[in-house]
Parts: C-alpha cells; structure tokens; sequence
C-alpha cells in the first residue's frame, strides 16, 4: 500500500483577499505561500517521491514546481501529472466574490450544517457531494497505478484544495461528508493517507511543519515493523507513524 502526501497548495492571492477563488484564472501564491511552499519542498527533501498528481489551477501547480526544485534522495523528483479531477470545487455563481458576503447567503448554513446537500448555484455549479466523489475516484486510480508502476513502499504526492483535501480525508477517517467541517487544512499543510485492501489508514493531518523523513520506505534488508503488513491494525497501538 503505497503512501499518499495530501499538499494543500501554498497560500494565495484570493486567500489574503478573503474571496472564493474556485476555478478563477490568474490565481497565484502570494510571497508566504511561495515561501511555505519552498519550505515544505526541504522537509520533503529525504523522501523519495514516486509521483506527483496536481490540479490544474495555478496556485497547486506552483506548489508543486517549488517541491519539484529540491531533488529527493535518489535525485530529481519526477515530471507532474495533471488531474483535473483535484481541482477545487466548482462554486458557479459563488466564484469570486467575498466570503463576508456569502457567509449571509442562506446556502451557507447548508455548507456549514448539512454540506453533503449543498450544490452550488449557477451554471457549472458542483455539489460538494460529487467534487468528494471525483477526488476519491481519481485518489484510488492513482494509488493502485502507484502500487503497480513503483510499488507498495512507494510514496506519493497529490497537491489540491482544502475543502478537496477535507473530503478525502473524511472518507479516509470514516466520517460522514456532513462532519467534514470538523477538519482544518491550512496552507501547504500535509495529510498523509495509506490505502490498505480492508480500510485505509489515516497517518497524519494538516502538518505544517512536522518532520517528513519518516515515510521514507524502509530499506530492504531491515524490514521496519512501523506500519502493518495487511489491513489489519496493530493491536495495543502502533510503534509510530515513521
């Protein structure tokens, strides 16, 4: 089961200017999330990196280029993949304006109380329910290549949204999507989400500064007792994520 680092891009322009970006064009780091960015490339500097997978918006894959500038372990990191299916939700008419003002749309309540009904207006307007769908489908696609291309101690990054991330993260934890409210995922933070045959195993949340190294995978000739072999959970705890 390889391992997947959940990268929330860096922050940007729309979020220091409190708006809802969505798909708008032209949405970039600011100077910080530039700056988080970089930094988040350093700490993932010993780990060996099997694939990249990014949404198409600018804000990730610029993201994704400051990780691809510091080589891991074994050298370079490998070209990005583009998944549109990472992509931030698809908020219609909700894109781009101030969040102070939709915080007193009636819609808003039903994203904060009740998100699983919550379909945006508009045309091309998304329910939060089928942008949680299409990341699942394109996480699992690409894991199960990941394992077949590079194999089960492979790790891999995807680099997309908050609320893309949240839901990803609700699935992987069991949660409803109606509780995925509950979950913080700051800028550049990294979630870390291993998929085994039976339930996946959730490692780590939004980590904004944490010591990555240990995802590393083990060398082959000292088996690391420090994840399960199977589906099975380690009774009486694990011995560390790492």
């Amino acid at each position: 089961m390889p391992t997947l680092l959940l990268v929330r891009h860096g922050r940007s322009t729309a979020n220091t200017a409190a708006v809802l970006a969505g798909w708008t064009p032209g949405v970039h780091l600011d100077d910080t999330g530039r700056a988080q960015a970089e930094a988040l490339a350093r700490r993932l500097a010993p780990v060996p990196v099997a694939d990249v997978v990014v949404s198409p918006l600018e804000r990730c894959q610029e993201t994704a280029e400051a990780l691809r500038a510091v080589d891991g372990p074994t050298g370079a990191r490998p070209p990005v993949r583009t998944e549109d299916r990472l992509g931030e939700c698809k908020y219609g008419d909700w894109t781009g304006k101030a969040l102070k003002d939709l915080a007193k749309e009636p819609l808003w309540r039903t994203v904060q109380s009740h998100p699983s009904a919550a379909v945006f207006p508009g045309e091309g307007g998304e329910g939060l329910a089928t942008m949680q769908h299409r990341a699942l489908e394109a996480v699992r696609e690409h894991d199960a290549r990941v394992a077949a291309e590079h194999g089960d101690d492979a790790v891999w990054v995807a680099v997309s949204h908050g609320d893309v991330i949240k839901a990803v993260l609700a699935d992987a934890l069991g949660m409803h999507l109606d509780l995925f409210q509950r979950l913080s995922v700051d800028p550049c933070s990294v979630s870390v989400v291993r998929y085994a045959p039976l339930r996946p195993f959730v490692l780590r949340m939004n980590d904004s500064g944490g010591d990555l190294a240990g995802f590393a995978p083990a060398k082959k000739k000292r088996r690391s007792t420090r994840r399960p072999a199977s589906s099975d959970a380690v009774v009486g705890g694990s011995t560390g994520a790492a």
